[in-house]
């Protein structure tokens, strides 16, 4: 057994005992789904922040780089002001709504926002929630493979069963709470990984110049604004709002708000959380020109390039940290997904739909067995493997912006927003964003599809809402 594996399986083996040890304290779906409200800052900040980082830090991001050069960093960019805002005009308030309505999932609290008490705006926002859901996990999934097979000359199938079953384990026993601990040691594992990987090869190399003239002799971008032309302004544009206005709409984040103990914290995690991010986007903007620099001829698949570099620079011992904190970065994510998912199918479906008077331990065994199905739903798609990572997290990513993103602020901040608009909202966003790469692809517009989602499903809550409020006050005082 090589070092490398030896070193895997140790650092999840301890994973796997946090997890164990955790088990007897999930008591009902609160402590299971949202660990009772009770986080700290540490662990809101960076359980926030490192399941929101997964294998797109390690993977999908540097390929971007490695092909694009520094122009693509207008996706961190966008990325870094998109969760500034989130934490800054989102986090509080939505916490304290929460709370008031006594809502778990986001799909509850928009029920309970909106005094829907027909189920729709539940069916709806769950409907699409596990849509794009099961897109997104199959994205981490499908990492997992990449990961086991290119270091361990393991079959891919068998990398997607053994990663799998890793996070399987420790949210069905676990839950929130676990999740959040393991997110906090995870957190800053990753963080000196991926940190440490550049600045350790640009001592090597002597400096950054070396990597500046090779990016510049593949003629790719060698700054973050090569002109002031008008299509350069529409590009920066275009990267940087289709990944940063994904923020406002992503249930595994928005979640983490939503479970720390004060929200007086809120701002100590937002500048905590801000740190990592930058540092976090920062280190691997450099590890994607630095493939640029080792790699002359490119590589068969960019989504290789950080376990390329690792292969051929470092020792086996810290080739196998490398390798874990590339898997805590996967796993963290996958984690929060796939809870938030059974959240969906428990309380949005089973709860709302079949069993409302169902006991709290019923609750919670629906949601375990949930965790159990959405995973190996994920794990079929992972198995065709249909797309890279980049395109699956990117696909999932503006479908639950579109769908959600638009209602959360509007939820938040407007009061003439009813159940229908609502609804419009969700159902206009998450379609455009489902049908949009289809007509992008076809006609090569090459805009993220968050974008016409995010403007129509704002426009689509506003208008109807408009609409139906006449409509609805004629009918209550008609003597009919």
């Amino acid at each position: 057994m090589n070092i490398e594996l030896i070193t895997f399986c140790g650092y999840f083996a301890l994973i796997l005992l946090i997890a164990f040890f955790s088990y007897r304290k999930q008591r009902s779906n609160t402590d299971f789904l949202l660990g009772n409200r009770s986080l700290n800052f540490w662990l809101t900040a960076l359980s926030a922040q490192a399941s929101d980082m997964g294998s797109w830090l390690f993977l999908g991001y540097p390929a971007l780089v490695l092909s694009q050069g520094m122009f693509a960093a207008w996706a961190a960019i966008g990325l870094t002001v998109g969760m500034f805002l989130n934490w800054h005009f989102v986090a509080p308030r939505l916490r304290i709504a929460t709370e008031q309505l006594g809502s778990l999932t986001i799909s509850s609290y928009f029920e309970n926002r909106f005094n829907d008490a027909s189920g729709s705006l539940r069916l709806v926002s769950g409907i699409m929630s596990i849509l794009f859901f099961t897109f997104y996990i199959s994205s981490g999934i499908v990492a997992m493979g990449v990961l086991v097979e290119s270091l361990f000359g393991l079959s891919y199938n068998l990398g997607i069963i053994i990663g799998l079953l890793i996070v399987v384990v420790y949210v069905f026993t676990g839950g929130y709470c676990t999740i959040a601990w393991i997110d906090l040691f995870q957190g800053f594992f990753l963080l000196g990984v991926i940190v440490f990987i550049p600045c350790y090869l640009l001592m090597e190399i002597g400096g950054i110049h070396p990597v500046i003239q090779a990016v510049s002799a593949k003629t790719l971008s060698t700054s973050l604004l090569p002109d002031v032309k008008a299509l350069t302004l529409w590009k920066i544009f275009v990267i940087a709002a289709g990944w940063g206005l994904g923020y406002f709409g992503q249930p595994h984040i928005l979640t983490k708000f939503m479970g720390i103990r004060h929200v007086s914290e809120m701002n100590k995690a937002k500048y905590l959380g801000m740190s990592w991010m930058s540092l976090a986007l920062g280190a691997s903007t450099l590890v994607g020109l630095l493939g640029i620099f080792l790699f002359h001829e490119g590589l068969p698949d960019p989504q290789e390039v950080v376990l390329k570099i690792v292969k051929t620079t470092l020792a086996p011992f810290f080739a196998g940290l490398v390798l874990c904190a590339i898997l805590a970065a996967t796993t963290n994510v996958m984690a929060a997904q796939i809870l938030v998912v059974a959240s969906n199918l428990s309380e949005d479906f089973y709860k709302r739909l079949f069993r409302k008077q169902a006991l709290p331990k019923e609750i919670l065994w629906v949601s375990r067995t949930s965790v159990v199905f959405i995973a190996l739903t994920g794990l079929t798609i992972a198995y065709f493997k249909i797309s890279t990572i980049y395109q699956l997290v990117l696909y999932s990513w503006s479908g639950l912006g579109a769908s959600f993103g638009p209602l959360v602020l509007l939820s938040l901040y407007a009061k003439n927003i009813n159940k229908y608009g609502a609804f419009s909202g969700i159902f206009i966003g998450g379609l455009t964003a489902a049908i949009w790469p289809y007509f992008d692809m076809r006609y090569q517009w090459k805009v993220s599809s968050i974008i016409p989602g995010f403007a129509l499903s704002l426009i689509a809550i506003q208008s109807v809402s408009y609409l139906t409020r006449r409509y609805i006050n004629d009918a209550e005082v008609s003597p009919t």
